[in-house]
């Protein structure tokens, strides 16, 4: 049965393995743009669980963690290579005797190659079709996590803005350009 599941939110680590572990004997396939696919002969190269810790521009501590899925092209193309779920599943299952992975952390694709610089991408579509079964990814985004709590970004007391020793005890009523509450 073909199917498509769209993710809103950013995925975590038990939701996506247990996503593969629906479809292990379909070949897996990863569309990092529209209609631009990472080559199937892809090697998974490492699987990397990152602890993040932040303070954002509002002055709270932030905590989370990610697992980062490494995905490389091989040079030479190699025909007829293509890796099955249940072998990204194998690599799963050898890494996490090694490193055990947070289930509730965010997942992220690492990948790039000539045509694409290297950067982190979300599972954002699960679409399994005939003997496929592909990750639409999507970009990475930046936020202001002060904006996500309802606060303006910056504010809540008074604070020196960043290169500006004039501006010393002023209010940044909202990060605007100009307002020098961000950096």
């Amino acid at each position: 049965m073909d199917t498509t599941t769209k993710k809103t939110e950013p995925i975590d680590w038990q939701t996506f393995k247990r996503t593969l572990l629906d479809h292990p004997e379909q070949h897996l396939l990863f569309e990092y743009a529209e209609n631009h696919w990472v080559d199937a002969a892809f090697h998974i190269t490492e699987i990397k669980q990152a602890p993040i810790v932040s303070v954002d521009c509002g002055g709270k501590m932030n905590a989370w963690t990610e697992i980062i899925v490494q995905l490389w092209e091989p040079p030479m193309p190699e025909p007829g290579r293509s890796m099955k779920v249940s072998k990204a599943l194998s690599i799963i299952d050898r890494v996490e005797q090694l490193l055990p992975l947070h289930p509730l952390a965010t997942v992220k694709i690492e990948f790039g190659n000539t045509r694409f610089d290297a950067r982190q991408l979300y599972p954002a579509e699960f679409i399994s079709e005939g003997d496929t079964f592909t990750i639409r990814l999507t970009p990475d985004f930046t936020q202001c996590k002060a904006q996500n709590r309802d606060q303006q970004c910056g504010t809540g007391s008074p604070k020196t803005a960043p290169g500006h020793p004039e501006r010393i005890g002023e209010e940044i009523a909202a990060c605007t350009p100009g307002a020098a509450c961000c950096g």
